[in-house]
């Protein structure tokens, strides 16, 4: 409005808005990435526009297994009760054909020598009760197979072939649900975050794990892959590009024996991902770090396997986990409540490349966290010095029998000196 009435001119006006709009940058929110497995393991992957449906019904036991326990219980009980209606109609014919179902048949029953194939089967309900005694072996003794049909005998052997198998496929299906390696897993845990610090002189990154049950896993080995999206030089862009980061293990093998928590720490060098990132580049990465635990139960003898992920924003640069193992009356205790606890440590905010090709760097890096570490224990000496004094001035104040009591010396001239002891 001022510079259409040409009190100020449009060429301030611009160049105003022009400062201000420099002086408040705005700041865009990365997108945030998906990870590929959440920190409780799971695989962040969804399946679509599968057109061979039928291939899971070729290895229908383990679809069986992978099914809700919803849907497993539904399948359970139909399953029985598809069997018993089956088998109940089967059971029906055959004293139908038989002329059971007869009234005449039941008064002729009763003064000649007549056989039925089933006795006391004269209805639908009688022959579904029938065939539930015959499947589940309950024989409460009021029904009964004859020697008359021979069709009854042929549907009694094959309706017990097919109580077997439902018995076996469903009650196998049920046990392997219960028994699965994943809920095993459930009780080994991961630190929240990782860190990256020096251990050795070297650039590490570590996390920790634990296992919460007294009964071991036998064997377990932990492996760490690095996931992110990269470019071939022909151009080709893999989405999901794993890389697989060796890990610190002073024995040969690369088992661990969890029985107690252990930090994994894995050394970053000329053949880890990591060499290359520094603090700063680590929060502009787009990459997932997925960590493996593998072994055997002790107790069941299944292979089990635990997952979880660090993406750039859960690992901290400069810190270290606290330590949580103690010795408490000739026992090893663990405190669980400081599991992911960690404290900062000095660390050089350069990569592991520039750390190699300037090993002065950590020198540097240790001797002002020295000098930073004593300044800091002065001032809490002189804070404290200061916080006694003053203390000490505020009781005499308030109390005052903690004075110091006036002495009166007299001198042989008769003069009296007054001074405070």
């Amino acid at each position: 409005m001022l510079a259409r009435k040409s009190i100020i001119p449009e060429e301030y006006v611009l160049a105003r808005i022009a400062a201000e709009n420099l002086r408040k940058p705005r700041i865009r929110d990365r997108p945030r990435k998906a990870r590929f497995i959440a920190k409780n393991g799971a695989c962040n992957l969804a399946h679509k526009n599968i057109r061979e449906q039928g291939r899971f019904l070729q290895d229908i036991f383990t679809t069986l297994v992978d099914l809700k326990w919803r849907h497993t219980l539904v399948i359970f009980t139909m399953s029985f009760l598809c069997s018993w209606l089956l088998f109940a109609m089967m059971w029906w014919l055959v004293a139908f054909a038989h002329g059971d179902m007869d009234p005449s048949t039941e008064n002729t029953a009763n003064n000649t020598k007549w056989t039925p194939c089933v006795t006391c089967v004269r209805s639908f309900t009688s022959a579904f009760l029938f065939s539930i005694e015959v499947q589940v072996t309950i024989g409460f003794g009021g029904r009964m197979m004859t020697e008359e049909c021979p069709l009854a005998i042929t549907v009694l052997i094959l309706q017990n072939i097919v109580g077997l198998i439902i018995n076996a496929v469903m009650l196998g299906c049920i046990f392997m649900k219960t028994a699965q390696a994943h809920r095993r897993a459930e009780t080994l845990i991961f630190s929240r975050q990782a860190v990256i610090a020096v251990r050795n002189g070297k650039l590490c990154f570590m996390f920790r794990v634990g296992d919460l049950r007294k009964s071991m896993i036998i064997s377990a080995s932990v492996r760490i892959q690095v996931v992110r999206k990269t470019t071939t030089p022909e151009g080709e862009v893999i989405p999901i590009h794993q890389v697989d980061i060796p890990v610190d293990n002073p024995i040969e093998s690369n088992n661990i024996f969890l029985v107690a928590p252990l930090i994994i720490c894995h050394v970053i060098d000329k053949r880890s991902p990591l060499y290359d990132i520094s603090a700063s580049d680590l929060a502009l990465q787009d990459l997932e770090l997925i960590v493996i635990l593998e072994g055997v139960v002790e107790t069941t003898g299944i292979t089990t396997q635990a997952r979880t992920s660090y993406i750039a924003e859960e690992i901290l640069w400069g810190h270290r986990f606290v330590p949580i193992v103690t010795e408490e009356e000739g026992v090893y205790a663990v405190d669980y409540s400081k599991f992911g606890n960690t404290v900062k440590v000095a660390a050089p905010r350069c990569s592991a490349r520039e750390l190699d090709e300037k090993p002065s760097i950590l020198i540097q890096t240790l001797q002002k966290s020295e000098l930073s570490h004593q300044n800091s224990l002065r001032k809490r000496n002189s804070m404290r010095r200061n916080n006694s004094i003053r203390r000490s001035n505020s009781m005499r104040r308030t109390n005052p029998s903690l004075m110091v009591p006036k002495v009166q010396f007299i001198t042989p001239e008769g003069s009296q000196n007054t001074s405070e002891t």
